[in-house]
């Protein structure tokens, strides 16, 4: 039986590694003040036609400043939903008008609670970090029902869902898509290295964390894809069954995924003093990402007549143009068994080149990136440097 010390509390888990965890002192963020993690919602509020959202923005909507804390923290609060859970696709940092307050505290629903672009994990980091600073315990009351929400949405098998308690269609998939599931496991992992921002976690559900983020890992590891006896990524979506790659909305096909990927193996070599199941995997995705990378071409965005579409208006477009020059770039998706490049449409049918795309979804979803790049030339080398170090001590 080992002791962590999490939060100034004294956390006994008989299984949990606790030398598993990364020093504190290295990992902990207390900038208030980056709400970078917000982007991907104000993005999507801003930017792309939600039919589901309670309020949408007007012309001149304004935003707090990043300094603005007690009032994002309070417009935080406006969104947490009943079961403490948050909605997607809306922008914590918007001045709401008082129409738009109402609006949002009658139309509480607690079935459209998700992980999806940043939501809830972000909202309980912030919430925690606001409540260190201004000890307002509200801030601290919802961060905590945020994290209970996060634990009960937890499989037995350790995934989280896209949505919950909506288990509906794709939403009851183990999702790693836009950073779900890395995200709510770096809640997690904040809160066992004891960053001192979660110091009012207490002992119980300091626990239940534990208990929580070691499952998560155990699933984690279970779903990267292993073909002809190699271990490769992982999917953007894994059944929440079998815990086998699958599809998702019909241009999102079961694959291997290279952005999100990058974000779980970046999550993995945060893990201090790892196992070889952890250094195993680490090791076969980068040697993945290296396998697949494509050199010689860039993407260019032109400009273009502009079309309404249903979920966004495309004022440009976007095509591929060799560039000797141009840094290695991955596309989102690589077919199984063959790791062949691909794209989709919304028929749900394989195409594998952009310009077989439908300019709606060329200009409307990300399918080349960079993401694997940090992970091989600046993180992969400090944590080989790191491990061996710890080998040698």
């Amino acid at each position: 039986m080992k002791l962590i010390n999490c939060c100034s509390k004294i956390f006994i888990i008989s299984f949990l590694l606790i030398d598993t965890f990364a020093p504190l002192h290295a990992q902990e963020n207390l900038n208030i003040k980056d709400v970078s993690g917000f982007g991907d919602s104000k993005h999507h509020w801003m930017d792309i036609t939600d039919h589901e959202q309670v309020i949408v923005p007007s012309k001149d909507q304004e935003s707090y400043q990043p300094a603005n804390v007690r009032e994002i923290a309070n417009n935080i609060l406006l969104y947490q939903q009943p079961n403490g859970g948050w909605p997607k696709n809306y922008d914590m940092l918007a001045v709401l008008t008082d129409e738009q307050k109402k609006m949002l505290a009658e139309h509480k629903d607690s079935n459209h609670t998700t992980f999806d672009n940043g939501a809830t994990y972000t909202q309980i980091e912030y919430l925690a970090k606001a409540y260190s600073i201004l000890k307002d315990e509200r801030y601290k009351d919802a961060a905590v029902k945020g994290i209970r929400f996060m634990l009960q949405a937890q499989y037995n098998n350790g995934g989280w869902p896209q949505f919950y308690p909506d288990l509906s269609g794709y939403r009851k998939y183990i999702t790693f898509n836009d950073g779900a599931m890395v995200g709510v496991m770096s809640v997690l992992q904040h809160i066992l290295q004891g960053s001192s921002y979660y110091s009012f976690i207490d002992d119980d559900l300091g626990k239940k964390a534990a208990e929580a983020y070691q499952k998560g890992l155990d699933c984690i590891l279970k779903c990267q894809i292993r073909e002809k006896g190699t271990l490769t990524v992982w999917c953007q979506q894994h059944d929440n069954i079998t815990l086998k790659p699958t599809g998702a909305r019909a241009f999102e096909l079961a694959s291997k995924g290279s952005a999100e990927s990058a974000e779980i193996v970046e999550l993995l070599m945060k893990i201090d003093n790892p196992d070889k199941k952890i250094i195993d995997a680490v090791n076969s995705a980068v040697a993945w990402f290296k396998k697949v990378e494509i050199k010689g071409i860039r993407v260019k965005t032109i400009p273009a007549k502009e079309v309404i579409y249903k979920y966004h208006d495309a004022k440009d477009d976007k095509i591929v143009v060799e560039d000797p020059s141009a840094p290695p770039i991955w596309t989102r998706y690589y077919e199984l068994e063959t790791d062949r490049p691909f794209f989709a449409n919304r028929d749900g049918k394989a195409v594998y080149k952009l310009s077989d795309v439908s300019r709606e979804r060329r200009t409307g979803y990300g399918w080349y990136g960079y993401s694997p790049a940090k992970v091989i030339n600046i993180e992969y080398p400090k944590w080989l440097e790191r491990i061996a170090n710890k080998n040698n001590q």
